[in-house]
C-alpha cells in the first residue's frame, strides 16, 4: 500500500518536533508590516503549527496519496457517476498558460481564445443534445438542475401561469432531482416505476394536471434502463402545459444515438466531468452546463458568450436579456473543466463519441451477463451503460449483505460499486464499467465478484468480516457520519 513506510502514519502535528523546521527559508516580511495591522487582528501567541523538515512533509502526503483510490490506479465501477479514465492530453490543454493563467476580469479583447473555446463548446453541446442554446455557468450537475428548474419557474411566471406548483419525479431518478424541485419552491410528486423499470404510465397520467410545472426524468434511469415510453411521456407533459427536464448525468450511454432536445425535452443538464472525462470526485470542481429549447433561451443565466458579426467574441452585458434568471456562478463557470471537455469532444469527433456510448453499453451488458446467476439481476431487457445487481438472494441464503460484498471487494483490489442505490432495489449494487476498460479488466472484476459469491456460501464469516487486507478494518460508519472528528487534539496525558 505504501512505498515509504506504514500506510497509517501519525499526523503532521504528531510528527512535529520543536525547531525541526528552523532551516526553512521564507521571505522576510516588509518592515513595519505588522505595525500597520489593528491590535485586535494580531495573535497574542504564535500559531501552533507543526514544525517539520521538507522530506517528512513530502513523505507524509505521498503516503496519504497512496491510500486514495483513483481511476489512474485501478478500475472504478461507480454506478451513476461515470468514473472513466481521463486522457492526459485534456490535462495538458487545461494547463496551457493562455487558459490556466488568464485572469477572469480581463477585457474581452484579451480573452478571445478562451471566449472562442467556450462559444464553440456551447455549439458542440447544443448539437450533441439537440438543444438550441447552452449555458456553461453551473459548477456541477446539481447546480445545473437548479438552473434548469429556475428557468422552468421563470417561464411559467412570465406567462402568468402561477398555479403550477408541482414537479413530477420518478422514483428511478437521481436523488438530487426532488431536492432541486424543493429548492426552487415546488412540491415534489413521486411517480413509481412499472415492473419493467420504466415510469408507471397510469400513475404518471393520474399525477399530471394543471398544477404540474415540470417532470424531471433521468434517462437512462438509475436502474440503468432507457425509458421505453419516453415519447408518450413527453407528449402527455406538453399536452398538460408543463415542461420536460432531462437529467443528463447518464448521457454517456446515448452519445450520437439519442438527442434529448430533438425528442421533445425542453431543458437538460450535462455532467461534462462525467460524460466528457474530466476528473470527477473528491468534491469537485465539476461543471454542469444546461441546454434549452428556444422558448427557454430568454431565461438562460447571464452572461452568455456571443459572437459578433466581425467574428470577435464577447460576454453578454448586464441587462442585455432582461428575462434572464441572473448569474448562477461567478465569471464563466469552472473554465478549466470546460477546456478539458472541449478537448475530449474535439479529440473524438462525432463518430468517436458514438463509439464511446456503444462501448460503454456493451461493457455493462457483458458484466451483467457474467454476474447473472450469482447475483440477482432484475429486469429482463438489456441495460445501458450501467446495471443493477442485487445481493438479496445471497443475503437470504447466507446472511451476507451488499455492504459485505463491497468490503470484500477491497480485499480483492477493487473499489466497490455504488451500493444501496437505487433505493427501489433491495440490496442494490449499481455497477458502471464505462467504455475505457479492457476485456481483461472486466473479466478480472467479474471473477472477483463471482469468487465473493462462492465465499459467501462456503465461509460467510470471511465476507462479513471484510476487509482483511486494507490499512484499517471495518469502521463504525454511522458514528463517523454523525460525530465526525474535524479537529486534531493531542491525546490526554496518562500518568
Amino acid at each position: 500500500m505504501s512505498v515509504t513506510g506504514n500506510p497509517l502514519q501519525p499526523t503532521l502535528l504528531e510528527l512535529s518536533r520543536p525547531g525541526r523546521g528552523a532551516g526553512t527559508r521564507l521571505p522576510a516580511a516588509p518592515a513595519g508590516a505588522l505595525a500597520r495591522l489593528p491590535a485586535a487582528a494580531l495573535r497574542a501567541t504564535p500559531p501552533a503549527l507543526p514544525e517539520l523538515n521538507e522530506a517528512t512533509v513530502v513523505r507524509h502526503y505521498v503516503n496519504l496519496s497512496h491510500l486514495n483510490w483513483s481511476v489512474d490506479t485501478g478500475f472504478y465501477p461507480l454506478g451513476s457517476c461515470t468514473m472513466k479514465y481521463n486522457p492526459k492530453v485534456n490535462e495538458w490543454a487545461a494547463r496551457l498558460p493562455g487558459f490556466a493563467a488568464l485572469h477572469p476580469l480581463v477585457p474581452d479583447e484579451a480573452a478571445q481564445g478562451t471566449l472562442e473555446l467556450l462559444w464553440r463548446l456551447e455549439q458542440d453541446l447544443a448539437e450533441i443534445s439537440g438543444m438550441d442554446a447552452v449555458t456553461l455557468q453551473p459548477a456541477a450537475g446539481a447546480q445545473g438542475e437548479l438552473t434548469g428548474i429556475l428557468m422552468v419557474r421563470a417561464y411559467h411566471r412570465a406567462r402568468g401561469d402561477l398555479a403550477r406548483t408541482d414537479v413530477l419525479v420518478p422514483d428511478s431518478a437521481h436523488g438530487t432531482n426532488p431536492a432541486t424541485a424543493s429548492m426552487a419552491g415546488f412540491r415534489t410528486v413521486n411517480i413509481p416505476s412499472a415492473p419493467d423499470g420504466g415510469v408507471d404510465l397510469e400513475a404518471f397520467r393520474a399525477a399530471l394536471g394543471p398544477a404540474t410545472a415540470a417532470v424531471m426524468i433521468t434517462n437512462p434511469s438509475t436502474l440503468g434502463l432507457f425509458e421505453p415510453r419516453v415519447v408518450e411521456l413527453l407528449e402527455l407533459v406538453h399536452a398538460a402545459g408543463a415542461l420536460a427536464y432531462m437529467d443528463g448525468a447518464n448521457l454517456n450511454a446515448m452519445l450520437g444515438h439519442f438527442r434529448p432536445g430533438a425528442a421533445g425535452f425542453d431543458v437538460m443538464h450535462f455532467n461534462v466531468h462525467k460524460t466528457f472525462s474530466t476528473p470527477h470526485g473528491g468534491g469537485g470542481p465539476g461543471a454542469g452546463p444546461v441546454g434549452v429549447r428556444n422558448h427557454l433561451v430568454p431565461f438562460l443565466p447571464e452572461p452568455l458568450v456571443l459572437r459578433e458579426p466581425d467574428g470577435a467574441f464577447r460576454l453578454e452585458r448586464t441587462g442585455e436579456r432582461p428575462a434572464s434568471i441572473g448569474r448562477m456562478r461567478s465569471f464563466a463557470g469552472n473554465v478549466g473543466i470546460l477546456v478539458r471537455a472541449y478537448a475530449y469532444i474535439r479529440a473524438h469527433g462525432a463518430d468517436g463519441l458514438r463509439e464511446v456510448s456503444e462501448d460503454a453499453v456493451l461493457a455493462a451488458n457483458y458484466l451483467k451477463h457474467r454476474l447473472a446467476g450469482a447475483y440477482d439481476v432484475p429486469f429482463g431487457r438489456p441495460c445501458m451503460h450501467e446495471f443493477v445487481a442485487s445481493a438479496a438472494t445471497l443475503r437470504a441464503g447466507t446472511g451476507v449483505r451488499t455492504l459485505d460484498v463491497a468490503k470484500r471487494l477491497i480485499d480483492k483490489g477493487y473499489h466497490p460499486p455504488t451500493i444501496y442505490f437505487p433505493l427501489t432495489v433491495e440490496e442494490a449494487m449499481l455497477i458502471e464499467p464505462t467504455e475505457t476498460e479492457s476485456l481483461e479488466t472486466l473479466d478480472a472484476f467479474a471473477d472477483a465478484m463471482l469468487e465473493i459469491a462462492r465465499e459467501a456460501h462456503d465461509d460467510p464469516d470471511l465476507v462479513k468480516g471484510a476487509p482483511h487486507e486494507a490499512p484499517v478494518r471495518r469502521l463504525d460508519e454511522a458514528t463517523a457520519a454523525r460525530q465526525p472528528d474535524l479537529r486534531w487534539r493531542p491525546a490526554a496525558q496518562v500518568d
